[in-house]
């Protein structure tokens, strides 16, 4: 037996249950692995609370989770490159990771640079190919001056990173206490509020926004359409399913960036330091409440972690 995180209905934090669970056993082309950190993420309380229902329903009781790092317990027919005892991260699309165990196909995991924190390796899938595939859709180039909204969370802390990577001047919209971690990261921020579309275009060198990410929600996009002139293309938001269709912007996240060589390549800056993941928290698996509790406050700098 193991243990994994599970809920009955849709509803709130105090529909989780952390649950005794026959354990896992892989079938032909995956590895069971037993899990030593895995993220958590908000659209994971999205489906939880049955917001994503008509997009990604849940079949009862579901698990949940799709961020993980742990040891390989046991190898399926068929599988090679992997031995038992490697230490790998990857990610599931079963919504299981919150577990001491779970099956993953062999393609979607990678050998963990020697190193690299558990905290890190386990919660970077969601967050690294969401932030990966949002940059590259927008096309940055040097000289561009990207705005990132929601830029201090758990996406926006690598999008911004990436972004400058990519040449581009980064403008990042967050609260003020994000200040010195943002200008730490060559990041110009930008606190949300009145004027915005004006203190964006003061912050810029070119005087200009010419692409613009939304983490956020809550008519991000409409501010970057119809206030700073940001061409629709050269908009992506990961949340505002609505804008997407009103405005004709991008929508890339995670589901456009679902590859292990990204993961893999994000996870080698990550161990070389070239790409700082903030860890703001790590709870242990019968504290997922507490986490869900915390994430929903949705004022967290980077990434809150499973520790099963």
């Amino acid at each position: 037996m193991s243990r994994a995180v599970q809920f009955d209905e849709y509803g709130g934090i105090d529909v989780l249950q952390v649950r005794e669970v026959p354990r896992p056993v892989p079938a032909a082309g995956e590895v069971l692995v037993q899990v030593r950190a895995a993220g958590i993420n908000p659209g994971e309380a999205m489906i939880r609370r049955g917001a994503l229902h008509d997009r990604f329903p849940a079949d009862f009781p579901s698990g949940e989770g799709s961020d993980l790092a742990g040891v390989v317990a046991e190898l399926g027919a068929g599988v090679s490159g992997f031995d038992v005892g490697d230490e790998v991260l990857g990610f599931t699309d079963d919504r299981a990771s919150h577990a001491e165990y779970v099956t993953v196909p062999a393609a979607q995991l990678a050998p963990k640079p020697p190193g690299l924190p558990w905290e890190v390796a386990g919660s970077l899938y969601v967050v690294g190919a969401t932030a990966y595939a949002a940059v590259r859709a927008v096309r940055l180039q040097p000289g561009d001056t990207v705005a990132i909204a929601g830029a201090a969370g758990g996406v926006g802390t690598i999008a911004v990173q990436l972004a400058r990577r990519a040449g581009a001047t980064v403008l990042g919209i967050a609260g003020s206490g994000n200040d010195e971690w943002l200008t730490a990261h060559g990041v110009v921020p930008v606190n949300y509020g009145d004027d915005l579309a004006a203190r964006l275009r003061a912050a810029s060198p070119s005087g200009r926004v010419d692409a613009f990410l939304d983490f956020f929600g809550g008519g991000y996009v409409k501010l970057a359409v119809e206030g700073l002139g940001v061409a629709p293309d050269r908009v992506d938001t990961i949340i505002d399913f609505g804008a997407i269709e009103e405005f004709s912007v991008q929508g890339a996240g995670n589901a456009e960036g679902a590859d292990i060589a990204i993961i893999a390549e994000l996870a080698d800056l990550a161990a070389t330091g070239e790409l700082d993941v903030p860890i703001a928290e790590v709870f242990a698996l019968d504290d997922v409440r507490a986490a869900y509790t915390e994430l929903e406050k949705r004022h967290t700098r980077g990434k809150l972690v499973l520790r099963p």
